[in-house]
């Protein structure tokens, strides 16, 4: 049984975690489609400042009314950073839309860029004040320390990243369905043999469906059996050449592998 935790002394009130008012559209990004508007409400664009203007550079999850969960290879010393909550188009103004500067930012402190593959990368943004939570901004919930997707369970990453390999990034938030490939698979030579940790979850690896160029740092969206929605993973990296490429899944950090890190950097 998959259960899923929350930071409960920061959620509080009307919303707890995972239960958009807006349900996500999954019947059934690279290959992936346009959300229905604010169904992803813990989705955020991580932005910086360059020249004054605002830009997108990565996904993170919003994970308390404090707290945004984003991957560590996203940040840049020296950079200024800004997290837009409750958006859908990144072009357009939206009613309900809210963007707040960073009060810190923590890097896990054995993340090295010059190893990207030694895992660890994860970075936890404080905002500047706690957000009111709202139909369109709410946090995911977290898995219990620990927990191991089964294989082929069906999982979604969203994000803003490039619609294609080498093309624009999405205006509209974009979700595409990955299922997920166990270890055992993922760290087979022909797949991304002992590039994989097991504190890393692959998803997808179809060569039609994956994450790309943008979408970094944003969740792995998977249904607990009490219908809320955690966040599994943190997307991490993929084929550098080709955003959808056989037997090369998307890879995220595994997020139960840092259950107690998270308890004990957002304390």
């Amino acid at each position: 049984m998959m259960r899923l935790l929350i930071l409960a002394v920061v959620v509080a009130g009307a919303y707890g975690c995972g239960n958009p008012t807006f349900s996500p559209g999954v019947n059934r990004v690279v290959g992936g489609e346009d959300v229905r508007p604010h169904s992803w409400p813990w989705q955020i664009s991580l932005q910086y400042n360059r020249e004054g203007e605002w830009r997108h550079t990565c996904g993170g999850t919003l994970i308390s009314q404090e707290w945004v969960l984003t991957a560590a290879h996203c940040i840049s010393t020296g950079k200024e950073y800004r997290v837009a909550l409750g958006k859908h188009n990144l072009i357009e103004a939206e009613e309900g839309a809210v963007f707040m500067g960073t009060a810190d930012i923590i890097v896990h402190e054995k993340w090295s860029l010059m190893f990207l593959f030694s895992s660890n990368d994860i970075a936890l943004i404080k905002l500047e004040s706690p957000v009111d939570l709202s139909d369109t901004i709410m946090p995911a919930c977290l898995p219990d320390a620990g927990f191991i997707l089964p294989h082929n369970e069906a999982c979604f990453v969203t994000g803003w990243g490039r619609i294609y390999t080498g093309g624009p990034i999405a205006d509209n938030l974009q979700q595409a369905l990955l299922p997920v490939v166990d270890f055992t698979t993922c760290s087979k030579p022909d797949w991304w043999g002992f590039m994989v940790r097991d504190t890393m979850v692959c998803a997808g690896g179809d060569g039609i469906v994956s994450g790309c160029n943008g979408d970094s740092g944003g969740p792995l969206n998977c249904q607990g059996s009490d219908g809320s929605w955690g966040v599994h993973g943190i997307v991490s990296f993929g084929l550098g050449l080709s955003c959808n490429y056989l037997k090369k899944p998307t890879v995220f950090t595994q997020v139960s592998s840092y259950m107690d890190w998270i308890s004990s950097v957002s304390s």
